[in-house]
């Protein structure tokens, strides 16, 4: 493994160096994203079904609803008015799992998936997260799939106390809710946990995405950020959980408040959970994303929703630059 830099306040530390003190693998890894966010979780998900266990998905719509398309992207899959090709979505999935370009579907029959959209979502028809749902259900056994979608919430990330008044559909998309979004979809995705800190241990670390992710990290932001718990610095075993911003949730626009103030710290910090935070940028030139969104329609070419997309490769190196041991499979 290379010696990534990865810097902790002042201190530089290498991801060699810090992989030597830390037992963090990639079995059964979780996701969770918002709005773009979502879209790009549901991906990396479906991509890697063998190493994800679980999907927190909020304000999104189904796997390749965009069929490589921004027109389609802008229209069916954010304000749905016909109905969602739910089966040529799964054929195209059930084409590229044969072709080795996505793990086999079959991995997903045991797996959990939280999803979530708010009543005052001003963004993303509840049409279009109820087409998810349904995909999800296809897919998935019985009673591992929850949708929450009777909640008066914006097109935002709820939390207990942070962020925007909670029918707000602005940024920084972070919602004053009394409601733990993250306790939630954590809890639901791994079982029981211990409660939330009330004083992190740990510390919020930032990374090279460009170093560590190559060429495959063009069209992110150069800083990513992760959530190291103190008992995982310390050498105990720790899983990953992995939480895609939405648009306009950058930390060049809102800086780090979704890194800090999204709740899942404070669930990570309690039950050995390292949460990496990985970060796009705007482009208002080609690959044009002026709004610094995940890609889910197509920017970064048409294999973006498969394990060649580029975004999607560059955040399975974000991982494997934090684990110690990364050919371990989900069971």
């Amino acid at each position: 493994m290379k010696g990534y830099v990865i810097t902790i306040g002042l201190a530089m530390f290498s991801a060699s160096a810090l992989c030597q003190q830390m037992n963090i693998n990639t079995d059964n890894i979780t996701v969770s994203g918002l709005s773009s966010g979502g879209y790009m979780a549901n991906q990396y998900h479906i991509a890697h079904s063998d190493k994800v266990s679980g999907a927190a998905i909020i304000s999104a719509g189904p796997y390749y609803c965009a069929r490589n398309d921004i027109t389609i992207a802008l229209g069916a899959c954010v304000d749905k008015s016909e109905e969602m090709p739910l089966d040529a979505f799964s054929s195209q999935a059930e084409s590229w799992a044969s072709q080795g370009k996505i793990a086999p579907l079959t991995n997903l029959s045991q797996d959990r998936v939280w999803l979530l959209h708010g009543t005052r979502d001003q963004r993303v028809a509840e049409s279009v997260t109820g087409s998810l749902y349904q995909q999800y259900q296809n897919w998935i056994t019985d009673g591992k799939v929850e949708y929450v979608n009777d909640k008066p919430f914006g097109h935002l990330l709820p939390t207990m106390d942070k962020g925007v008044s909670c029918d707000s559909s602005a940024s920084p998309y972070i919602g004053d809710c009394d409601y733990d979004a993250a306790g939630k979809a954590l809890s639901f995705l791994l079982g029981e946990l211990n409660a939330p800190a009330q004083t992190l241990s740990g510390e919020v670390v930032s990374f090279d995405q460009q170093e560590i992710g190559g060429k495959n990290a063009e069209t992110l932001a150069r800083e990513g950020f992760a959530y190291l718990p103190e008992s995982c610095k310390q050498g105990e075993a720790c899983q990953v959980h992995v939480s895609f911003h939405g648009c306009n949730q950058y930390a060049d626009e809102i800086g780090k408040a979704y890194v800090d103030n999204s709740g899942f710290n404070r669930w990570a910090d309690s039950n050995n959970l390292v949460v990496i935070y990985p970060q796009t940028k705007k482009s208002l030139f080609m690959p044009l994303n002026p709004q610094g969104c995940w890609d889910w329609w197509g920017y970064t070419g048409g294999d973006y929703a498969t394990r060649d997309g580029a975004q999607i490769q560059a955040v399975e190196a974000f991982i494997n630059s934090f684990a110690k041991t990364t050919e371990q499979d989900k069971s």
